[in-house]
């Protein structure tokens, strides 16, 4: 066993970011900001109460820092090299993971020196959290970029709570099985006591593999390792927003004077239909666009009378098969344009951005269909945002069933994003849709998202990951084989 330094922290959370990004402010001086986004609004007050700590990158390369405070919470930097970045982040994780991991809708790549940087920036980042947790300290690893460091923290702190966090859909098992280091990969997760995910499907996709793969037979979502002493749990715990927050941004009368504005803009179209994504090929965005253009083919809508407002913001613009898709899509937009736009009305806005939450809270606001198809996703918090701002009643959401979100939002518009007649059919039934009927269906998700917020997701997940540590201090019924937490439960 390794002996490492212990560090202060009883709570430590690791990401491949630092919650904070590094402006410049108006006398020319750097400083730091809170991100914006659910998870650091999640656990923020959680840090706050314990002593808390974040682990990761703070988004520059070839730059070392101290860890530093900021906003109540201790941060410590994990160093990326310009060798890393291409290598471990843009490689590994974003060409071989990320498309195995949605189904492999772009060709994964399967390169020996992407795994080894993987293998080694892993490393880095469980000797920082290791050097930063107190005694019996609970960490929480999250997503795809660090699925070797639960074991390599269990190697080095065995005294330590380990949590882990899939963001993004965890493949089937027949598509795992490409992966040239799929046993490594499983064996870095099962060194968590609990791996949650998004939805059931993936739950129960990685207990597959964990079966095939390493020989090992889960009962109700528990691995046990014959010897250890120890078992990991697989649950489903699907992810949320901060609610408070949105109906908060949607009550104001600024972003609500921001929402009439942005229909003015539009040339006050009868429907504004609206798409807000990574500019990502995950995102079904072509698919949307072709569905879009065959109904004003069709002329089941007309421009003038609907607007199809795109924002697309710039994703991993260093990779390939972004560039292509950025030049696939902005030259589609051109094309729909040029052959139905008029003097008075554009057909699609597209606007290739990021914008703050209070701009986007307006953009949900101005929209009276919201299309929310990608081809896969973990969740897609777009859509409960969308629902959760229209507190009006007003809104329609299209929804993919391929997305998280689709489990706990069903009296959306479900579509299949690859059927393309059915996304049409989808998006005019959501056009055409009965006010009281489209009340009716959002007050139902909005209910939904307002009872299970982020907030109650942190809370949950962090009681489970307790509980697997009550549960091995007492006795195991039946010995080694016996059930542990029922798999999928978020409780």
């Amino acid at each position: 066993m390794n002996t490492v330094k212990t560090g202060t922290h009883d709570f430590v959370v690791v990401a491949n970011r630092l919650p904070v990004d590094r402006v410049t402010l108006e006398d020319g001086t750097a400083a730091w900001r809170t991100s914006p986004g659910g998870l650091v609004s999640a656990l923020h007050p959680l840090m706050q109460a314990s002593t808390g700590a974040w682990v990761g990158w703070h988004g520059a390369e070839n730059e070392v820092l101290e860890p530093f405070h900021e906003d109540s919470i201790d941060l410590v930097p994990v160093p990326l090299s310009s060798a890393d970045v291409r290598l471990y982040y843009e490689g590994f994780s974003n060409s071989t993971l990320w498309p195995l991991y949605h189904d492999v809708i772009v060709p994964p790549e399967f390169h020996r020196t992407w795994w080894v940087a993987y293998r080694e920036v892993n490393a880095r980042f469980a000797r920082a959290a290791a050097g930063t947790a107190a005694p019996g300290a609970t960490v929480w690893v999250h997503d795809y970029q660090l699925q070797l460091v639960p074991k390599m923290l269990r190697d080095l702190r065995p005294d330590l709570t380990i949590g882990y966090f899939d963001h993004i859909p965890f493949p089937s098992t027949d598509l795992f099985a490409q992966l040239p280091w799929r046993s490594r990969i499983l064996e870095g997760l099962l060194g968590a006591d609990l791996i949650g995910f998004q939805r059931a499907s993936d739950t129960a996709n990685f207990l597959t593999s964990v079966k095939r793969f390493l020989g090992l037979t889960p009962r109700k979502g528990e691995v046990r390792r014959p010897g250890s002493g120890r078992s990991s749990r697989a649950q489903t715990h699907p992810i949320s927003i901060d609610a408070a927050k949105i109906a908060d941004l949607a009550a104001s009368p600024a972003v609500q004077d921001r929402a009439r504005q942005i229909r003015e803009e539009l040339g006050n179209p009868e429907t504004v239909l609206l798409g807000v994504d990574r500019l990502d090929y995950t995102k079904g965005i072509r698919h949307r666009l072709k569905a879009y253009a065959e109904l004003l083919e069709d002329r089941a809508l007309s421009v003038g009378q609907a607007c199809l407002l795109q924002i697309a913001s710039p994703s991993r613009e260093k990779v390939d098969s972004y560039q292509q898709l950025r030049e696939e899509v902005e030259g589609t937009v051109g094309r729909i344009n040029g052959e139905y736009d008029s003097l008075a009305h554009t057909a699609v806005r597209y606007l290739h951005h990021s914008y703050p939450t209070e701009e986007m809270v307006a953009l949900y606001l101005a929209a009276d269909v919201m299309l929310v198809t990608p081809l896969r996703d973990g969740m897609n918090l777009v859509a409960k945002e969308y629902v959760q701002a229209r507190f009006d009643g007003g809104g329609r959401l299209v929804l993919s069933e391929f997305a998280g979100a689709a489990d706990q939002l069903g009296s959306a518009v479900i579509v299949n994003p690859h059927d393309i007649d059915g996304l049409k059919a989808g998006i005019l039934e959501a056009v055409n849709m009965e006010p009281t009927e489209a009340k009716r269906r959002l007050v139902s998700m909005r209910r939904n998202v307002q009872d299970h917020d982020v907030a109650r997701w942190s809370r949950r997940f962090l009681a489970s990951l307790q509980e697997t540590q009550d549960d091995d201090a007492s006795p195991h019924p039946g010995g080694p084989g016996a059930a542990g937490t029922p798999e999928g439960g978020a409780r």
